[in-house]
Formats: C-alpha cells, structure tokens, sequence
C-alpha cells in the first residue's frame, strides 16, 4: 500500500476507493443501468479509443448519468473504430461507428438522454455472450 504523505494524497486514495466500491456495486445489477462498451483491442486504441472511454466515463458521471463503462476486445469493425456499444435498460445494444469526443458527447445527449438514434449506426453481426 502506499504510504500517505499529505491530505491531498488521503483525497486520492479515497476518490480510488470510492470508485471501486461504486463500480462492484453497480457491476452485480447492470441490467438496470446504462451500459457502454468501448472496443479497445489495438485498432480502437490507435483510433482513438481511449480518449472516447475517458470522455464517456468523465461526461456520464458529470451529467449524474447512472451508467457502467467499460472495455471489450475486437468487435470486428476495425474500419469503423473507435466503436461504442450502448445497451439503455431493457432494450437492445446500438453499436455506433467513427466514434470521436465530439460524437460520444451527441450520442450521450440524445441517444443516451433522450433516446434518440444517432447517426453511425453499425448493424449488429454477432452475439453478446
């Protein structure tokens, strides 16, 4: 463990914390939440997925948006990374394509708030197991 050499490092650990403890608690009933998936196999990684994720993570939990982000392998669009799954409780996953910061912040605004399809849809050609 680290050792703690100032108050702003006890804010930090507890920040670390406190994330964990929320990620386990909503990872036992995701049905419930809004569910984001962002393909970070080495083509959506080149393409710009990890700023894609950060954004989404940062941005959901900004708008008090009760959502679980998190990362996956190859979905099998490499021409169209970075790709983002979005799964809104009890309906089918979206799969959405070319997407940058600029395009998660319009997918979380009117797909994910209001419910509105957003261009880049990519047809879904596999199952989640």
């Amino acid at each position: 463990m680290k050792k703690v050499k100032s108050l702003a490092d006890l804010k930090k650990m507890k920040e670390q914390f406190q994330s964990n403890i929320n990620l386990r608690e909503k990872s036992e009933h995701p049905e419930g939440l809004v569910q984001v998936k962002v393909a970070m196999a080495t083509c959506g990684i080149a393409s710009g997925a990890k700023d894609v994720m950060d954004f989404m993570i940062t941005n959901l939990e900004k708008r008090n948006i009760d959502a679980i982000v998190t990362q996956t392998g190859c979905m099998g669009y490499c021409y169209a990374e970075p790709t983002i799954e979005i799964r809104l409780p009890g309906q089918d996953p979206v799969v959405y394509g070319y997407v940058d910061v600029k395009k998660a912040d319009e997918i979380i605004e009117k797909h994910i708030r209001q419910g509105e399809l957003v261009d880049g849809i990519i047809p879904i050609n596999y199952e989640t197991i």
